[in-house]
């Protein structure tokens, strides 16, 4: 599988706040790639060539291409930590991937078929319970998201993780757990109408006539 997302970064010796904000104010990112047979090396990427990226929903569960200092190395992104009030990019943590060996890592949910579903299409609602999942697959499998289908839920209806069709060659590692770990991803459930609406009301207005007697 070839990499979509490729940046050129470069090693940084120090560390320290000091740094990094000297980093940042120079339009960078502090970063660091760890895990494999090396050391964990500090680097600096460029802001606007990442903030780029980050709008496609592939970077997050895709092997990137880091160029350190002109040398290759495939990572994918474990960690990104965000200015609290800014929303900016403050720093981020990139695990080496060795192709021939199997990744851990998170890929979100696209549910599909929901508005033509057939609780939906009875007035029902639908709800999410998980939106993304940790997977296990060799780096070449890695699917950019997985699908859940919700075209015959019915009202009251749901589905769970073991229903999901994986691709091939991905596992879902929750379910490695045993059967207590088949949780719900999805369900459908039904909306109260205007006349339960009225029942409630008056419930409480005959309770509330009730207590002041």
């Amino acid at each position: 599988m070839s990499s979509v997302f490729e940046f050129d970064a470069v090693s940084r010796a120090n560390t320290g706040t000091s740094n990094a904000k000297e980093i940042r104010r120079n339009g960078n990112i502090p970063a660091v790639i760890y895990g494999g047979s090396s050391e964990p090396q500090l680097i600096e990427l460029s802001r606007n060539e990442v903030t780029k990226s980050l709008a496609n929903e592939a970077f997050y569960s895709h092997v990137l291409q880091l160029n350190v200092d002109g040398k290759a190395q495939n990572a994918v992104l474990k960690d990104l930590q965000r200015h609290p009030a800014k929303d900016t990019i403050i720093h981020m943590d990139f695990l080496r991937v060795n192709m021939n060996e199997k990744i851990k890592v998170n890929v979100p949910l696209h549910f599909i078929n929901e508005e033509t579903s057939l609780g939906v299409k009875a007035g029902g609602v639908v709800t999410h319970s998980i939106v993304e999942l940790e997977i296990s697959c060799m780096p070449a499998d890695l699917p950019e998201y997985i699908e859940v289908d919700l075209a015959n839920i019915e009202i009251g209806g749901s589905i769970h993780l073991a229903e999901v069709v994986a691709p091939k060659g991905v596992e879902i590692l929750a379910l490695t757990h045993g059967d207590d770990h088949n949780l719900p991803v999805a369900q459908i459930m039904k909306t109260r109408g205007p006349a339960e609406d009225e029942g409630a009301d008056t419930d409480s207005d005959e309770g509330a006539t009730e207590s002041e007697e």
